[in-house]
């Protein structure tokens, strides 16, 4: 049975705490460990690295800064080719953060659970954390669980532990930078991987300084990945809220069967449907070999939403006639938008 673990660590300008993770885990006898200089000036660096190596760490070096997802990935590519009983890896930061107890626990819940991405998960609610971190790993963690479902408890933890098979398809993921990490964990939905939980010690050294995750810079390109769910949503509804003024207009003293708003609803939720569809399978689910399957249930879903947006707006609009038919709808739709986005997450696109 495939049990060989080898730990990745990517390094960029790393101090003397490398060294002593590296003799930390030779004392645990916990081997073999890849190292990814990601591209630090060898004249101040290179010190550090040659002492590793020395330790017996295989060092792989980027000639200039090509990001955390770059650094994993030529890891993930480097002991996929040499190590052939491979079952997986787990991930560490070079900062003195993750011990070697815990990266142990990793491998431990890798084997029992070799199918599963392992997550090192710290504890933000104890006293000493730095406030940055505090902040954007909770934020991030409402975010992600709203707006995909997936529920944890630390998303920018970099102790994990990563089945080989989930590695091999990790290598044409997007992400170069710290977005990489973000982008695993959503890529564990579409694969049908589970994830499961490691609890480990909450270690900050000097108020983490040496971390190099920017809390602007890094939180929004993390973020730009849900952006494309809010253009998406934001611009078919300007598409629909603008064609529903335009078919109000045109219908208004018309004599209609069933209404000029609710004429004017269907009018405008056929064709900002057809464009939010487009969007959502191309852009933002970006589906793959589905798209009949998907297309019957988002229109399924589109005109049970059309329908309950005309009776709505046609109901408040009738005990308050002096107020125009757009102010009406917007509030009813923003409450139909949570509505519709919940489902799509979890039953038209899941």
């Amino acid at each position: 049975m495939k049990e060989l673990i080898p730990v990745i660590i990517p390094a960029y300008e790393p101090d003397d705490k490398l060294i002593k993770l590296i003799d930390d885990l030779n004392a645990k006898e916990i081997s073999p460990v890849v190292v990814v200089d990601d591209g630090s000036d060898v004249g101040n660096y290179g010190r550090i690295f040659d002492t590793v190596r020395d330790k017996g760490a295989v060092v792989l070096r980027h000639a200039v800064n090509m990001g955390k997802g770059r650094a994993l990935k030529s890891a993930f590519n480097y002991c996929l080719n040499e190590y052939a009983d491979i079952m997986g890896v787990v991930t560490a930061d070079s900062d003195g953060q993750h011990s070697p107890e815990d990266i142990k626990k990793c491998m431990e819940e890798l084997k029992s659970s070799p199918d599963a991405l392992v997550l090192g998960v710290r504890n933000f609610d104890g006293a000493g954390i730095p406030a940055r971190s505090v902040f954007g790993n909770k934020v991030t963690c409402r975010v992600m669980k709203f707006l995909t479902g997936i529920s944890i408890s630390d998303t920018q933890t970099g102790l994990r532990g990563i089945s080989s098979a989930f590695m091999r398809s990790l290598l044409t993921e997007k992400g170069e930078r710290f977005e990489f990490e973000t982008n695993m964990l959503m890529a564990t939905q579409e694969l049908g991987i589970n994830i499961k939980e490691v609890p480990i010690r909450t270690i900050y050294l000097e108020n983490n300084r040496s971390s190099h995750f920017n809390p602007l810079k890094d939180s929004l390109r993390i973020y730009a990945i849900f952006l494309k769910f809010v253009f998406s949503s934001l611009s078919s509804s300007v598409v629909d809220m603008v064609l529903f003024s335009v078919f109000c207009t045109v219908f208004k003293n018309t004599a209609i069967a069933i209404g000029y708003i609710m004429l004017s609803t269907i009018l405008a939720r056929v064709i900002s449907a057809v464009y939010n569809f487009m969007i959502n399978y191309r852009v933002v689910f970006k589906g793959h070999g589905r798209k009949a399957h998907a297309a019957v249930k988002y229109f399924v879903l589109a005109v049970c939403i059309m329908l309950l947006s005309g009776l709505l707006v046609s109901f408040f609009h009738r005990l308050a006639p002096s107020i125009p038919e757009v102010l009406v709808k917007l509030p009813v739709d923003t409450l139909l938008f949570l509505v519709s986005f919940l489902v799509q997450r979890e039953v038209v696109y899941k």
